[in-house]
């Protein structure tokens, strides 16, 4: 046998195609319609002992796209050979693609041989050939209790006086005035519940304030693999946006969706991925997420994000508040 592939592409006929193509010239193959499956294979594999000598993954895929999945896939093993295949791509991809140490970039369509000299080009490597890591045992879990508050100003003379007094109240980690169904949204942390508790006790007794809603945040109730894979990707790339969302170009929106709580997980991972989310958060006992976004389009058009959003299966609503920006961070 030449060597183990794993395959990763969303469209069947090709899935197929490869498989029967890549038997024939002498390897095994496995293929996966998407992300959250081909990780839930490898995490299998390894505890099998079955190591995978290449990976060649499709770039537009319904839930994780391929690049991501080289970015993580590249920190666990970073000697696999890994071929980046599409029929969309171009130059900025190619170069994206081809600057991961050891992978190669092939257009679609193309012929079987063209994928084996692809492959064969690459070094010789292994998903056995992991890079150290600690176990990460439970750090993902939050060690402070967080929650989001949403405000409405019920004397409009006094908005300043309430968005400035909420800014600088300790434990208030994020504070955002917003154009949407409330004016301001709050994320306020501390160290227990009871100190949550006094925090909103705090904002209720404010003069011209309305709370709407407080809604602690919650671990994503995720599979283990499918959990490792959005923390190492949340520490190599996605930690980076959360810390300068006012950088990010276009708008910037919050939103809330709502979600059938049976497909959280693909929902929950679907939604992280999304380039245009900063940063994504579980709440009301996984019917809702709620997070940070950027956007652009013509004034009066609903954002593309929004429409992205509102078209993955199991969600049911995304409602949208624009942030205003009062205060240069």
């Amino acid at each position: 046998m030449k060597g183990r592939v794993l395959i990763i592409d969303d469209e069947a006929e090709i899935r197929r195609n490869l498989t029967v193509g890549l038997t024939q010239e002498g390897y095994s193959a496995v293929a996966c319609p998407d992300g959250i499956s081909a990780i839930h294979e490898l995490n299998a594999a390894k505890e099998q002992g079955i190591k995978y000598d290449y990976l060649v993954t499709d770039i537009f895929m319904p839930d994780i796209d391929g690049l991501k999945i080289l970015k993580v896939i590249k920190i666990q093993h970073p000697d696999l050979p890994v071929l980046v295949i599409t029929g969309f791509g171009d130059e900025h991809l190619k170069l994206t693609a081809l600057s991961e140490h050891n992978t190669g970039y092939l257009d679609k369509p193309f012929e079987i041989p063209d994928l084996v000299k692809a492959l064969e080009e690459l070094s010789p490597g292994t998903t056995g050939e992991a890079a150290g890591s600690a176990d990460s045992g439970d750090v993902s879990i939050r060690e402070s209790v967080s929650t989001y508050i949403t405000i409405r100003i019920t004397d409009v003379d006094k908005s300043m006086e309430i968005y400035n007094a909420l800014y600088q109240m300790p434990g208030v980690q994020r504070c955002e005035a917003v154009r949407g169904d409330f004016d301001i949204i709050v994320l306020a942390q501390a160290g227990s519940q009871a100190e949550i508790k006094a925090l909103y006790g705090k904002i209720a007794a404010m003069d011209g304030v309305e709370i709407v809603s407080e809604s602690s945040i919650e671990r994503p109730k995720l599979d283990r693999d499918v959990d490792e894979f959005i923390r190492i990707y949340s520490d190599a790339v996605k930690a980076k946006k959360q810390t300068t969302p006012a950088k990010q170009p276009g708008t910037t929106s919050y939103i809330i969706v709502d979600i059938d709580r049976n497909a959280m997980q693909q929902i929950f991972t679907t939604v992280f991925f999304i380039d245009e989310v900063i940063f994504c958060d579980v709440i009301e006992n996984g019917t809702k997420l709620v997070g940070m976004v950027t956007g652009q389009g013509a004034v009066g058009r609903t954002p593309r994000i929004i429409e992205k959003l509102s078209e993955i299966d199991g969600v049911l609503r995304v409602r949208e508040a624009t942030v205003i920006k009062l205060v240069e961070e």
